[in-house]
């Protein structure tokens, strides 16, 4: 398109919203082969799995797996679910809100944070924690062969795009291509996990630890695609290895088995699982200012 037509301002715009959506969607993708749930002998998933996030995404198989089996496993679990560890920027929950509160501990403006949330969250997580992040540990790791796969991703990009805008034009493109990304990230994300229950280890059985972790969104052709079929958090988490086109196949007979015994099962709408990321944080900022002022 830009070979074509050349690079104005409208046509740049177009092209990082086109690039962006790329981006996640071959974030959604290599999810399901860094689950295993792709081809039948996990030799084969692991291999495309570092070919996708490798050299499609620049970023590193060994950091995803890392971070994404310590979080199934303790989902929502204080010092054992690294999506949760937000290095003291937020509070979460009703426990850590109160614990820093008594503490005194005032690292950033808590009562603020479901304000703040729209500066720091969706617009840095990728183009500046995860960057760097991933980077620092493929270095820091001596992994060569994800550092290797990751190259070839920046080596295309730029074979590609400094012709057209330059060095300096095309760093700017591919950090507001992050940029755009990093808020669908984000909202999808943080929509299943951030609202429910935060706390440390309760030593819980696996059904009701992720339960209680996880929500679901309301099933429809644009939620399945816009969230990589991550709307059925609950059936991902129960079997994460189970491929994504089964979950809405298995998911009445997990609402019924809820229902059962029962236990609550979560569905909203997308645009509630928004509005409850900025609720959930608010609701933990007034915890830890009335602990911070009065206990």
């Amino acid at each position: 398109m830009i070979w074509l037509w050349g690079s104005n301002w409208i046509l740049t715009i177009l092209c990082a919203v086109l690039l962006a959506t790329a981006q996640s969607q071959a974030g959604w993708l290599q999810h399901d082969f860094g689950h295993l749930s792709v081809f039948k002998k996990s030799r084969w998933n692991h291999l495309v799995h570092k070919l996708v996030i490798g050299h499609l995404k620049g970023a590193s198989a060994n950091w995803w797996n890392h971070r994404h089996f310590q979080h199934h496993a303790k989902p929502n679990v204080f010092k054992k679910d690294p999506d949760i560890n937000l290095m003291d920027v937020f509070v979460l929950g009703t426990t850590q809100p109160v614990e820093y509160g008594v503490k005194k501990i005032k690292n950033m403006p808590y009562q603020h944070q479901h304000q703040y949330f729209f500066l720091v969250g969706p617009p840095l997580l990728i183009p500046v924690f995860y960057n760097f992040n991933i980077m620092y540990t493929m270095l820091s790791r001596r992994d060569w062969v994800d550092l290797s796969w990751a190259m070839t991703y920046y080596l295309r990009y730029f074979y590609c795009y400094v012709p057209l805008f330059g060095v300096f034009g095309s760093l700017a493109l591919m950090t507001f291509v992050r940029f755009l990304e990093s808020h669908w990230f984000v909202w999808v994300t943080q929509m299943n996990h951030l609202p429910m229950d935060i706390d440390y280890e309760k030593h819980q059985d696996w059904l009701t630890m992720q339960l209680q972790a996880t929500c679901n969104i309301e099933q429809s052709s644009f939620n399945d695609w816009f969230s990589g079929h991550l709307n059925f958090q609950i059936e991902h988490h129960l079997f994460p290895r189970m491929p994504r086109h089964n979950y809405s196949l298995v998911a009445p007979q997990v609402r019924a088995l809820c229902e059962k015994h029962g236990m609550s099962y979560q569905v909203k709408t997308m645009w509630q699982g928004f509005a409850d990321i900025v609720k959930s944080l608010k609701a933990s900022g007034d915890l830890w200012l009335d602990a911070y002022l009065h206990k």
